[in-house]
């Protein structure tokens, strides 16, 4: 077998050396080519022979999941180093090729955009979005230094999926992509690195990249770089460590009627599951934070369950539903004869917790008086009743939840800091729904099947317009909100039938802008229950006029077609599902017809 041809980095400097020099982003500008739509229209579909290019390059569209299913068996298998360095490598040739694209397809391109055209295919490609915090780079003098921040990263989210958040970065491949399509630009190795994780419970990713002999030892590096011989696999390979996994969310938990059953499948909605699992096994406080009608007692539900405490008691207190004076008795219980009124002396939610768990939402409505003596008894594990003399000793493990920002109430004074940090001990935040869009389908089944189920109704579903717009929906009342619009529609739709826009929202929960998606083949469309003229009115304040003409609409359309593809007509005709000609013939039309439409309106009589 012969060799295959292998391009020295010296020749590939020098076949690049006279497009690029040097580039910072202070100077990038996003309109130059190639810009995003430019690099969108180099991906073709032709699924009638089964293939997609991207420009001259075959590309395949695969499952993430399934993606993430064969990195999986590549780490069991070859063990965490030896699959890091495949899927870097891979990472490597993807991010050369896209490279190799750019400098074919632009030759005469700026450099920064050339550079940047790497974050947009990749980000074009479905793996990261790629936010550029600062680049510098100047090719005489061989200088390179980049930071980038990675967002929603598919390779995090199989990974945690699989084996939880961990002590090492898992962006293993897209690294690869970074250093292969920068050192194949420049001619020159720029090594990146990942700093941050989010498998290791960061935010988002962020890494940085320096031409190597900035970064001095890179054998590290080059490590994953370096091919090497996996024909014999037949010895055993040791697993490598990873975080213990959370139990992964079935579909089965989604036809569950238990009002507090947790349901998704995001990569926030895993990163809270594997940090639950990780404190459930100790003794440890959690707090809860959030926006409200995220789900924060649903998870303290679930952290009870699969807590040692799972047998004993789990008591809810919502504190904002409890007045002042009746807190400190519902908290610590009351003797007879306390105060008028108790005639009988009663245990309070902290004595009914007692071996199991005690969950205390909106804490942070709490007065300073109620803080303080909460604070004794979490440090103390012991109490006294209202009117008592005896000490109690409790044992119970604390759930906190709040939608405020604690750390700023002590900064106002309106809560304890010493309370604060008894609680800020393993803090879980949950993102709201908005930023967990991929568990929206889920959601909407989830209460589907279970609203049924309540009300004694059937239902086919939802048609394709409700579910685009409650994927569009913001949701500021979260999960909260969405079970609601599902009861809503489960009531109002008729029996067996689909549930559609308006059996779920009111008319000023959408904004206009929702209300004039566009549907799956480029038509307008609006809520079967609004005006029909709601459409025609909202079109003519948009064009400022105070009737509608389809023939000048049409050539509106047209126009601003056109202008928006920068006077390609082709990629014109593409964005309205026309083809070249049929665009070019509406558009000469419609000139042509100009002209007497206006010589019409003149001669109109007043």
């Amino acid at each position: 077998m012969s060799k295959p041809h292998r391009i020295s980095l010296a020749e590939v400097a020098r076949q690049t050396g006279a497009m690029l020099r040097r580039g910072d982003s202070n100077h990038y500008k996003e309109d130059q080519q190639p810009t995003l739509a430019d690099l969108t229209e180099s991906l073709f579909f032709s699924p009638g022979d089964g293939r997609i290019w991207l420009n001259d390059q075959r590309m395949l569209l695969l499952h993430s999941s399934a993606v993430g299913h064969l990195r999986r068996e590549l780490i069991d298998t070859l063990g965490q180093d030896r699959a890091r360095g495949l899927l870097t490598r891979a990472g490597y040739v993807s991010g050369a090729r896209d490279a190799q694209l750019v400098r074919e397809r632009w030759p005469g391109a700026d450099a920064a955009t050339v550079f940047m055209a790497g974050t947009r295919l990749h980000a074009l490609e479905g793996m990261v979005k790629v936010t550029p915090l600062a680049f510098d780079f100047d090719i005489d003098r061989g200088t390179y230094e980049g930071e980038f921040l990675w967002e929603h990263s598919s390779e995090d989210d199989e990974h945690i999926a699989a084996y939880g958040l961990g002590t090492e970065p898992a962006c293993w491949s897209q690294v690869g992509y970074a250093t292969g399509y920068v050192t194949s630009l420049f001619g020159q190795l720029v090594v990146f690195r990942e700093v941050e994780c989010r498998a290791m419970g960061a935010t988002v990713c962020r890494v940085i990249g320096r031409h190597a002999a900035a970064w001095g030892d890179v054998s590290e590096d080059l490590r994953y770089l370096q091919a090497r011989d996996f024909r014999s696999l037949t010895d055993a390979v040791p697993h490598p460590p990873v975080a213990e996994a959370a139990p992964a969310p079935h579909l089965a938990e989604a036809a569950s009627t238990d009002p507090h059953e947790i349901v998704g499948a995001s990569s926030a909605f895993n990163s809270a599951c594997h940090q639950l699992a990780r404190v459930a096994r100790t003794r440890s406080t959690v707090l809860f934070t959030g926006e409200s009608g995220v789900g924060k007692e649903a998870f303290a539900r679930r952290l009870h369950r699969i807590s040692s405490r799972a047998e004993q008691a789990f008591v809810a207190v919502n504190c904002a539903a409890i007045p002042e004076t009746l807190i400190e008795s519902e908290l610590f219980g009351v003797e007879r004869g306390a105060f008028t009124g108790a005639t009988t002396s009663r245990p309070g939610r902290f004595e009914r917790a007692h071996g199991g768990t005690l969950f205390l939402d909106e804490i942070g409505t709490l007065s300073l008086v109620s803080q303080g003596k909460l604070l004794r008894v979490l440090q103390e594990g012991e109490l006294e009743r209202v009117g008592g003399t005896r000490t109690l000793k409790v044992d119970v493990r604390l759930v906190a939840a709040t939608n405020v920002d604690l750390q700023a109430e002590v900064q106002a004074g309106r809560f304890r800091e010493d309370l604060y940090y008894r609680l800020n001990v393993f803090p879980i935040h949950l993102p709201p729904l908005r930023e967990r869009r991929d568990d929206v389908p889920l959601l909407m089944n989830h209460f589907l099947r279970r609203e049924c189920e309540r009300h004694g109704r059937l239902s086919s579903g939802f048609t394709q317009r409700a579910v685009r717009a409650m994927l569009q929906y913001a949701f500021p009342g979260n999960i909260r909100e969405l079970q609601n619009l599902i009861e809503r529609g489960v009531i109002l739709a008729d029996e067996g039938m689909a549930i559609d826009v308006a059996h779920m929202f009111r008319r000023e929960q959408l904004s206009d802008e929702a209300l004039l998606a566009i549907g799956a083949h480029g038509t307008l469309t609006t809520p079967v229950d609004k005006d029909p003229a709601h459409l025609s009115n909202l079109l003519c304040k948009e064009l400022g006029q105070e009737a509608l003409s389809l023939a000048d609409l049409e050539r509106r359309l047209l126009q601003d077609a056109l202008a928006a593809a920068n006077g390609n007509v082709a990629r014109a005709a593409r964005s309205l599902t026309l083809t070249r000609a049929q665009f070019a013939y509406r558009l000469q039309r419609g000139a042509d017809a100009a002209p007497a439409r206006r010589a019409s309106r003149k001669k109109a009589p007043a």
